[in-house]
């Protein structure tokens, strides 16, 4: 072959390649246009938006005229909606009210230490928490969030056991009558084990496949620990079940002069509402988006700029009132208002 027949076949074999090539690509255009066509349209986010707070008519009414799906109550001993008085009658005329207002309730919230070394305490925490379970299930509220305990005199992997051995003898045969799960907030005070990535995989492993217990997520409370609160919400994004929704702001000039034990106590953060803090809402959202998080999220309202520390209450005041309403204005970007109606009928 000669030099000139040689130069030919190459530029003959190149221009069959790139022939070759462009057919390939317009293929694969082709059949990702043919995938294209047969994908399911993105479908619109909607969790319900929602506020936390104490039980009364105007409360109700309030997040209502708001634009607000959903209320967390608070349901421990000497609220307005406690497990131990409330009657049936009471029940009754609650339920009434969720209905005139199309008011769905995610859950109870009541604190305590379910397993506190002081054996009375701890006898008088675990029978007002069953029947708060059996009120939650009186009004189909599906979930109660909580602590899971503590006792600090006992080493770690005890307590844990001992949380196990006590929801299991004392709430879950309440949980499973009702159909109510446990929710655990990481709220970091002497009652809770569960405030952090630590304890949380020791409780979920203790307690195995349990249909009973989950996450109530509150991002704020990881900030103040000094931990990331997306990164332990994609960890444990398959437990949770609830949301608040609530900021935490590190005031760092506080911090620096004189750490996270002030000798002069001072307060280096403080909660705030959603977009007044540290946290990257958009990329919280993302998280619970992925999975398809369909639930409520409630704005839990205790910035001091907004009246939370002067809402004497049942009624939330005017000062506070403003703090849901700022909140919902930053959310609206992130969370769609749309309506979804509850039945609390019988």
């Amino acid at each position: 072959m000669t030099r000139r027949e040689l130069v030919r076949s190459l530029a003959a074999a190149a221009t069959l390649q790139a022939g070759s090539a462009q057919t390939g690509q317009g293929n694969a255009q082709q059949g990702e246009q043919e995938s294209s066509a047969h994908r399911e349209p993105p479908k619109e986010w909607t969790p319900r938006l929602g506020v936390l707070g104490r039980y009364t008519p105007a409360n109700v009414e309030f997040a209502k005229t708001q634009g607000f799906t959903n209320m967390i109550l608070s349901a421990g001993p000497r609220s307005t909606l406690d497990a131990n008085s409330v009657t049936d009658s009471q029940i009754q005329d609650l339920k009434g009210v969720l209905q005139k207002f199309d008011m769905h309730v995610s859950a109870l919230q009541i604190d305590g230490n379910h397993i506190a070394s002081d054996t009375e305490r701890r006898k008088s925490v675990n029978d007002d928490f069953v029947k708060a379970i059996e009120l939650a299930g009186k009004l189909r509220i599906p979930y109660i969030g909580t602590q899971s305990g503590r006792d600090s005199n006992m080493p770690f992997q005890d307590q844990v056991n001992e949380i196990v051995r006590v929801y299991n003898e004392e709430y879950f045969p309440a949980c499973e009558r009702n159909h109510v799960r446990i929710l655990w907030e990481p709220y970091p005070n002497e009652a809770n084990l569960a405030t952090s990535p630590v304890g949380f995989s020791a409780l979920f492993k203790g307690f195995g496949d349990s249909p009973y217990v989950g996450l109530q997520f509150d991002p704020s409370h990881a900030v103040r620990q000094f931990m990331d609160p997306i990164d332990t919400a994609r960890e444990f994004i398959h437990k949770i079940y609830d949301v608040h929704l609530k900021d935490t702001e590190i005031l760092w000039p506080v911090l620096r002069a004189g750490g996270i034990n002030p000798v002069n106590r001072a307060r280096w953060w403080r909660y705030r509402i959603p977009g007044m803090g540290s946290i990257n809402w958009r990329e919280f959202f993302s998280v619970l988006q992925s999975v398809g998080y369909s639930g409520a999220m409630s704005i839990e309202q205790e910035d001091p700029l907004y009246g939370a520390g002067n809402n004497p209450g049942p009624d939330f005041s005017d000062e506070f009132k403003m703090g849901f309403i700022m909140a919902k204005k930053y959310l609206a970007q992130y969370v769609p208002e749309i309506p979804r109606p509850h039945n609390y009928s019988d």
